[in-house]
């Protein structure tokens, strides 16, 4: 049993990654066509060195091949991948190891991941503990390794993978037809915003593989979509960030990229105006004060300041804002919001805003924007 992790004062159980599963199953169905059944559990190694049994829930053997499924259990992380079966079919060959990826694997179709275009989507890490455990199995049932003429192919299956896949970002990432065997340690943490900020880097490394150093970074899907079908900026250059500004560009410079343009909702990216930099709206709201504090500045008068002040949405915001001739106030947001950014990159970025409305409407941008804009042959340039 894993120790359970405590967050916000409550007991959450960890789990196991797709990746730990298949590596279960793999071992399972190893056991299985060389020797008699394996047992209720199989008993697997993560990469940490911590040593853990996973139950095999299904089993099957013909004359040709053997089989095994183990369940994938989240613990008490959202995951979607959560109660997915996860088999594993090995058949004996002539040498060696070799793993493949069957129905509900995804395949790599782009540049930029850890794994080869035209490759199944098992990450480096996972294919390591795949074989490593495959290899424990071949060595305890036969007492020697791999070696000519005995060797045995394992193919991952996911039955449901290519369902749940489109509740993933693997077809924005180019992976077609199923879900990814992940897992760098081996174990799901419950809640882990770390696992989820790790998942949206490959989308910047993606972008480069693709020929782009300047890219675009978005709040969310909503966004994503405004920047490529409303304003034609090039679908593979999108990334989407959630709440991650800091870190996203913390990443982009560190993989190489030149140049940013921040392109969301006022009411999501103007909290960069005010330095924050995570803008999950229960770790930071500046947005009504932010923006209060620049229309003081540019001669607002006490009634404007005030109606701002009053107001539960930034939409109403805007009203007030455009009722009363200040949209000049948009530019100078968009402005103070790459100004703020560049600072926080450590002047490695050339960073521009893009402001849109709760529509998509572009509110207001800064003179970097525009550079970017025209580098990415975006119509944004040629609406102003």
């Amino acid at each position: 049993m894993l120790e359970p992790v405590v967050v916000k004062g409550k007991k959450l159980r960890r789990g196991f990654t797709t990746g730990t599963c298949a590596a279960a199953a793999a071992k399972g169905a190893t056991m299985m066509l060389f020797s008699p059944d394996p047992g209720e559990e199989v008993e697997v190694t993560l990469p940490a060195g911590l040593v853990i049994k996973l139950k095999i829930q299904n089993r099957e053997k013909r004359d040709s091949y053997a089989r095994c499924c183990v369940i994938k259990d989240a613990g008490d992380d959202p995951d979607v991948t959560n109660g997915l079966a996860i088999w594993a079919t090995a058949r004996q060959v002539e040498k060696g190891i070799h793993i493949k990826g069957g129905r509900g694997v995804g395949i790599v179709t782009r540049p930029g991941l850890a794994v080869a275009p035209g490759q199944p989507a098992i990450n480096p890490g996972p294919l390591a503990m795949i074989k490593n455990e495959v290899e424990k199995a071949f060595l305890a049932c036969r007492g020697v390794k791999f070696s000519a003429p005995t060797g045995v192919e394992i193919t991952i299956q996911v039955p449901e993978g290519e369902v749940v896949a489109r509740k993933t970002m693997n077809s924005r990432l180019g992976i077609q037809g199923g879900i990814s065997i992940l897992g760098t340690t081996g174990l799901v943490e419950p809640m882990s915003e770390e696992a989820f900020k790790t998942s949206l880097t490959p989308q910047i490394s993606q972008a480069i593989a693709l020929g782009y150093k300047d890219i675009v970074m978005t709040p969310g899907r909503q966004s994503e979509k405004w920047a490529i079908e409303k304003y034609g900026l090039p679908a593979e250059a999108v990334v989407q960030m959630s709440n991650f500004v800091g870190y996203m560009l913390e990443e982009c410079g560190r993989l190489g990229v030149k140049k940013v343009l921040l392109f969301g909702p006022l009411g999501k990216l103007v909290k960069v105006a005010a330095g924050i930099f995570h803008t999950h709206n229960r770790l930071s709201d500046a947005r009504r004060e932010t923006i209060m504090a620049h229309a003081a500045l540019a001669g607002a008068n006490q009634d404007i300041i005030k109606q701002i002040w009053e107001c539960a949405t930034t939409n109403e915001a805007v009203k007030i804002i455009k009722s009363n001739n200040l949209n000049f106030l948009f530019n100078q947001l968009a402005h103070v919001a790459s100004k703020r950014a560049t600072e926080y990159g450590q002047g490695k970025l050339f960073i521009g805003t893009v402001f849109t409305s709760l529509k998509g409407e572009i509110l207001g941008l800064d003179k970097e924007a525009l550079v970017i804009a025209v580098r990415l042959r975006s119509s944004i340039a040629r609406r102003q």
